[in-house]
């Protein structure tokens, strides 16, 4: 009987400590700061056209990624197995600036963009280092 509490209590903490986690990854995502002249965006269905000299970013994770784990309110999803085919919702004179999870998608995601023309590409890293005004 003492294992089966024991087991019990240990699966409860594990999935309280996992709800927090969560739920700090969001809160992270909302307490940002600036990025100047970037234009915001809460859904991923479409790229909105900024004005001239605004910054666009886009954020190249999965629509699951982005919808489960947070994201800034002021980037605009575009998955990196999507991107070739929706590049042409962005500007190739804009600044585009690229966040994933670690960077490693954002890097392929700027090689794929600079390759066809695009010249004010920036790759952010994690999409926690954005900061929206």
């Amino acid at each position: 009987m003492n294992k089966l509490n024991a087991i019990g209590l240990i699966g409860a903490a594990m999935l309280l400590l996992s709800a927090c986690g969560g739920a700090t990854k969001v809160a992270d995502a909302n307490a940002g700061a600036s990025v100047s002249g970037s234009t915001a965006v809460e859904s991923n269905s479409s790229v909105p056209q900024p004005k001239a000299g605004e910054t666009i970013i886009v954020d190249v994770r999965t629509v699951a990624e982005w919808e489960n784990d947070g994201h800034a309110n002021c980037s605009v999803n575009i998955p990196l197995d999507q991107l070739e085919s929706r590049m042409g919702e962005l500007k190739k004179d804009q600044k585009v600036i690229l966040v994933c999870r670690s960077g490693n998608r954002a890097g392929r995601a700027k090689e794929l963009l600079e390759s066809v023309g695009f010249t004010q590409v920036e790759n952010k890293g994690a999409w926690q280092n954005i900061e929206c005004k």
